[in-house]
C-alpha cells in the first residue's frame, strides 16, 4: 500500500506550482488592490508617478484625511473578527434559527442582516472607538504616535458618488434585477433540472444539446433581437391590451426576463449534472414511504442538493449582476444597474476629480461579491466538489 508521502508531488513541481499560483494571484489581484487604494486618495496623490505618493498619500494625509497606526491595527482587527464569524458561525446560525424548511429564505436574510451589521460596524462603531482611543493616547509620550495620521485617506470620493450622484439608486436596481434573476433561474432549473436527470427518454438530450447551443450564441446576437420589440411594443400590443399595452424598454421585470432566458440554460445544466450525481434511490426510498414525486424531490432531494442550488445561484447571480450589455441598451437611465453606470462614470469624467469619483464607483461594485463570497464559501467548496469522487 502506498503512503501520502509517495504519492505527494515532488520538491520542484510544489515550488513551480506555487509559484505559478501566486504569479497569477499577483497578476489577478494587484489591479483591484490598486484603484481600491487610488480610490481614497485626493487627486493630486492618487495619480502620481510615485507609487509611494499612492499608498501613503502626503497630500491627502496634509489635508487632515488619514489613518493612524490605531486605527490600522482596529481595522484589520475588524474585518478579521467580521471574516470568522462570516465563514466559521453564520452557516450555523441560519440553519439552527431557519431549519430545512425555511433554509433558503434564511440565507437570504441571514446573508443581508449580517451585510448590514458589518456595514454598521465598520462605518459607525469602529470610527467611534477608534477616535476615543486615538483621544486617550495621544498625550503619552511615545505611544501618541500610534495615534498621528501615517496613511492618507478620503471618503469623500464616494460620499460624491453615492449620494450627490445618487449611485445608490443604481445600487438598488442590480439588487431588483439580479434577485429577480437569481429566482426564477434556480425555481425553473431545479424543476428542470431534476427531471432531465431522472429522465430516460430522449428528448431530454435534445433539449439539453439546445439550451447549450442557445448559451453559447453571441450576448451581441440575442439583445439585437430583443431591442426592437422593446423599444416597439406598446405599438405591437396596443391592438391586443389597447392604451394599456406596456412599454417594455427600460422596465427592470422585461430585463429580468431577458437575462432569465439567457443565463437558463447554463442553469439547468449546472443543476442537471448536480441531480444526477444523487442516487436515484433515494427517490425511490421516500417513494416507499408514502411521498409524492414533489414530495420526494422537496423533502429529501432538496436537503441535499443545497450546496449545489447555492453555487449555481451564485453564478447566476455573478452572471446578472456583472451584465453589460443587456442591462445598457434595454434599461434607460432612471432604472440602470451599476455596471453600466460606472461605464457612463468614465465616459463623462472630465478631471482628476471626477476620474477618482469613477474609480470609487467601480471599486464599490466589489464588495458585495466578497460578501457572497465569504458567507456562502462552504456552500461553495461543497457545491464543486459534489459527485468528484465516486466509489
Amino acid at each position: 500500500m502506498m503512503s501520502a508521502k509517495t504519492v505527494q508531488p515532488s520538491a520542484p513541481l510544489r515550488w513551480t506550482i506555487g509559484l505559478f499560483l501566486a504569479t497569477w494571484c499577483l497578476i489577478a489581484a494587484f489591479p483591484l488592490f490598486w484603484i481600491a487604494v487610488m480610490s481614497f486618495k485626493l487627486p493630486v496623490d492618487a495619480f502620481s508617478a510615485n507609487p509611494l505618493t499612492v499608498i501613503f498619500g502626503p497630500q491627502t494625509r496634509a489635508a487632515g484625511q488619514g489613518l493612524s497606526l490605531l486605527d490600522l491595527a482596529l481595522g484589520l482587527a475588524t474585518l478579521a473578527a467580521l471574516y470568522v464569524v462570516a465563514a466559521k458561525k453564520l452557516g450555523g446560525w441560519v440553519e439552527r434559527v431557519a431549519g430545512e424548511t425555511w433554509l433558503p429564505l434564511g440565507w437570504v436574510v441571514g446573508g443581508l442582516l449580517y451585510g448590514a451589521v458589518a456595514a454598521g460596524v465598520l462605518v459607525v462603531l469602529l470610527p467611534a472607538v477608534a477616535g476615543g482611543l486615538e483621544a486617550v493616547v495621544r498625550p503619552i509620550p511615545l505611544v501618541g504616535l500610534l495615534a498621528e495620521p501615517a496613511i492618507g485617506l478620503t471618503l469623500e470620493h464616494y460620499a460624491n458618488i453615492w449620494f450627490e450622484q445618487e449611485f445608490y439608486r443604481n445600487f438598488i436596481n442590480s439588487l431588483v434585477v439580479t434577485a429577480g434573476v437569481v429566482t426564477i433561474s434556480l425555481t425553473v432549473g431545479t424543476l428542470a433540472g431534476y427531471a432531465l436527470a431522472r429522465t430516460r427518454s430522449s428528448l431530454a438530450f435534445w433539449l439539453l444539446i439546445s439550451a447549450l447551443i442557445f448559451r453559447a450564441l453571441p450576448h451581441s446576437v440575442l439583445v439585437s433581437g430583443y431591442l426592437p420589440p422593446f423599444i416597439n411594443s406598446a405599438e405591437i400590443l396596443e391592438p391586443f391590451l389597447g392604451d394599456a399595452a406596456p412599454t417594455l424598454y427600460g422596465q427592470p421585470w422585461a430585463v429580468i426576463l431577458v437575462l432569465v432566458a439567457i443565463n437558463q440554460p447554463f442553469t439547468i445544466w449546472m443543476l442537471r449534472s448536480f441531480f444526477a450525481n444523487i442516487p436515484a434511490e433515494l427517490d425511490e426510498a421516500a417513494r416507499v414511504d408514502g411521498c409524492t414525486h414533489f414530495g420526494a424531490f422537496r423533502r429529501v432531494i432538496m436537503p441535499v442538493m443545497w450546496p449545489g442550488v447555492i453555487t449555481t445561484g451564485l453564478f447566476s447571480f455573478l452572471l446578472a449582476y456583472n451584465d453589460f450589455l443587456v442591462t445598457s441598451l434595454l434599461l434607460d437611465a432612471q432604472n440602470q444597474t451599476m455596471v453600466p453606470a460606472i461605464a457612463s462614470f468614465f465616459n463623462r469624467e472630465t478631471t482628476t476629480t471626477d476620474q477618482v469619483r469613477a474609480v470609487a464607483a467601480a471599486v464599490s461594485i466589489t464588495a458585495p461579491l466578497f460578501l457572497l463570497v465569504i458567507v456562502f464559501q462552504r456552500q461553495i467548496v461543497s457545491g464543486l466538489t459534489a459527485g468528484a469522487v465516486k466509489g
